[in-house]
């Protein structure tokens, strides 16, 4: 099932209790499937989810040889506005309510390195979750497991609701910038109804997944 159209859909829900004793109550859909729990990304502290998700990419580079990375401050503003961005405009995808492509967004943020790609997310899960969900998918994993990546940033705009909109940025510091010519930037979004694809972008049908696209 879409992950979207499950994470926020509306109509009454039913309380069961949970299967042991003294368990907990368990919210469901009307689908009968539980509904998300909200994840309360404020009360983590500063710091903790950006790098509960760096050394769990790292992790995951590290057993398939490819180089750690780090947090890159320019990358990690360009992602902060376009998280929040998308949540104004209600709908996963690479563009700006401005128009703006995430080239031109970490141009703006002054980044001297090279964009490798952007990754994107509307769910109510956790860093490490949504982590998951992309290495799930071929286009996505391979944004992750970039050889040329030398830094990412990561950001989120958490809604009222509990709905989290995240952006992963991803880039080649300066010693890299020589290798730009070896791949357009890659771009990829968790699976999502009506998902955008401008014309020309390259989104893989039926994946939102965006490789090489034309910015």
């Amino acid at each position: 099932m879409d992950r979207r159209t499950l994470l926020i859909a509306g109509g009454a829900t039913l309380l069961v209790a949970g299967c042991s004793v003294g368990g907990p109550t368990v919210q469901l859909g009307p689908d009968g499937k539980p509904l998300p729990q909200v994840y309360p990304i404020a009360q983590q502290g500063p710091g903790v989810v950006e790098y509960r998700f760096l050394d769990s990419l790292n992790t995951l580079r590290q057993a398939r040889g490819a180089p750690p990375v780090v947090l890159n401050a320019a990358l990690n503003a360009a992602a902060a506005t376009h998280a929040r961005d998308m949540a104004v405009q209600n709908r996963p995808w690479h563009f700006g309510s401005d128009g703006s492509s995430p080239l031109l967004r970490v141009q703006r943020v002054g980044y001297t390195g090279t964009l490798l790609g952007e990754l994107i997310s509307e769910t109510y899960e956790t860093e490490i979750e949504t982590l998951s969900v992309w290495m799930q998918s071929p286009d996505q994993r391979q944004v992750l497991l970039d050889p040329r990546m030398t830094e990412i940033g990561l950001s989120w705009y958490q809604e009222s609701n509990g709905k989290i909109w995240w952006t992963l940025v991803t880039g080649a510091g300066l010693p890299g910038a020589a290798m730009a010519g070896m791949g357009a930037p890659a771009y990829g979004v968790a699976p999502a109804p009506g998902a955008f694809a401008p014309a020309g972008t390259g989104i893989a049908p039926g994946t939102g997944a965006v490789i090489g696209g034309t910015l």
